[in-house]
C-alpha cells in the first residue's frame, strides 16, 4: 500500500510517499481501507518532533480517519466487518490502509460523508466536549472564538451556533474573518489591532461575554479573559501562538470567572468509550441539522506534505482532509 512516511523530525519537507507492507490487525484491532484522513496543527508538531510525546521513527502521520473495515484481529466484534467507521488510527491515517482499535470505532451511517467525519473527529469532538461538558454553554449566551479561521476555530463556531449561542470570531485578516462569518459567526473582529477589545464590545451589541474559546493563548489570552463578564468561562484549548499565557489570578477572583482546561485527548484516554461517544454525538447533532461538519479542502495523498507545511505557516483556512484512495 501507499503511505506518507516520516523518517526524521525535520518537518514536512522530508516526508515521503512510499510503498509499505499492509498492516496486520492484532488482538482487538481492525484494519480499515482509509477513505479520509483529517489533518491538524498537531500533525505538523509530530513530524518536527515538537509534540510533548514523540512518535518513534519511522512513522506515518495522521490520526483522524474514516473508512471501511476490511479485516478483524482476534477478539474484534464480528459485526464490525464491512462497516464504515470513524475513529483514531494506530500507525497513521495518511495511508491507504490503517489499524484502528475495535473499541474506538464509531459506526457511521452509510450516507455520512467520510471527509466530514475525518474533518470532525478532533476539532468537533473538542468543541462538543469543551462547550457541553466543560463550559456548560447555554442557549442565548455569547462566545468569543480566538483563532477562528483555523479548523479548530471553525468547528467551535459551528458547534456554538448549533447550541444557540451568539458568536464573535477573532481572526487576523479580512479573508479569515470572511471565512469565519461564512461559517456562521455573527460578527468578526481583528484581534491583531491594539484596540480590538473595543471592537469586541461593539460586536457584542450590549451583551456580556460568557465564554472564551481559546486555542491560541499568548498575548491574546489575558485580553480575552479581561473581557469576560462576571461568571464567565475561559476555555483553554491549546497554544497555537507558540506562547503560553500567564494570567494574573486576581482577575479570576474579581470577575468570579473560571479558567477551564479542555484536554479532550486526555479525557478520551482516561475514559474508555468517550471518543466513540463524542463521535456519535457529533453525528447526532449533524443529523439534527444543528451542526454541519465538513472538510474545508480535500487533497490527494501525495499532497499531504504540502498541506502540513501550509498549516505550520498559518496559510491554511479551515480543516484539510486527505483522501488516500484518490
Amino acid at each position: 500500500m501507499r503511505a506518507i512516511r516520516c523518517h526524521a523530525y525535520t518537518g514536512p519537507k522530508d516526508l515521503r510517499l512510499e510503498d509499505v507492507p499492509d498492516p496486520v490487525p492484532g488482538p482487538g484491532q481492525v484494519l480499515i481501507a482509509v477513505e479520509a484522513c483529517g489533518l491538524g496543527f498537531v500533525d505538523g508538531l509530530h513530524v518536527q518532533g515538537k509534540y510533548q510525546v514523540k512518535i518513534p521513527l519511522p512513522f506515518t502521520p495522521g490520526s483522524e480517519a474514516a473508512g471501511r473495515v476490511i479485516a478483524l484481529g482476534a477478539g474484534a466484534p464480528a459485526e464490525l466487518m464491512g462497516k464504515r467507521v470513524a475513529g483514531f488510527v494506530m500507525g497513521g491515517g495518511l495511508a491507504e490502509k490503517a489499524l484502528m482499535p475495535a473499541g474506538g470505532c464509531a459506526i457511521m451511517p452509510e450516507d455520512f460523508d467520510p471527509t466530514a467525519a475525518a474533518a470532525a473527529l478532533i476539532n468537533y469532538g473538542t468543541a462538543i466536549y469543551g462547550f457541553e461538558d466543560c463550559g456548560r454553554l447555554e442557549a442565548g449566551e455569547s462566545v468569543l472564538v480566538l483563532g477562528a479561521s483555523g479548523g479548530v476555530g471553525m468547528a467551535a463556531i459551528d458547534v456554538a451556533r448549533g447550541m444557540g449561542a451568539y458568536v464573535v470570531a477573532a481572526a487576523s485578516s479580512d479573508d479569515k474573518r470572511r471565512a469565519a462569518l461564512a461559517r456562521g459567526a455573527h460578527k468578526a473582529v481583528d484581534y491583531t489591532q491594539a484596540d480590538w477589545r473595543n471592537a469586541l464590545t461593539e460586536a457584542l451589541e450590549g451583551r456580556g461575554l460568557d465564554v472564551v474559546y481559546d486555542p491560541v493563548s499568548g498575548a491574546w489570552s489575558e485580553a480575552a479573559f479581561r473581557s469576560l463578564a462576571p461568571g464567565g468561562r475561559h476555555l483553554v484549548i491549546g497554544f497555537a501562538s507558540g506562547e503560553i499565557a500567564k494570567l494574573p489570578l486576581n482577575l479570576a477572583l474579581l470577575k468570579r470567572a473560571s479558567l477551564v482546561g479542555v484536554d479532550w485527548g486526555g479525557h478520551v484516554r482516561a475514559h474508555a468509550g468517550e471518543g466513540p461517544r463524542l463521535t456519535r454525538r457529533l453525528m447526532e447533532l449533524a443529523a439534527q441539522g444543528k451542526i454541519s461538519p465538513r472538510a474545508d479542502s480535500v487533497h490527494k495523498l501525495a499532497e499531504a506534505p504540502a498541506v502540513i507545511a501550509s498549516m505550520l505557516a498559518r496559510k491554511m483556512i479551515g480543516k484539510p482532509v486527505v483522501t488516500p484512495q484518490a
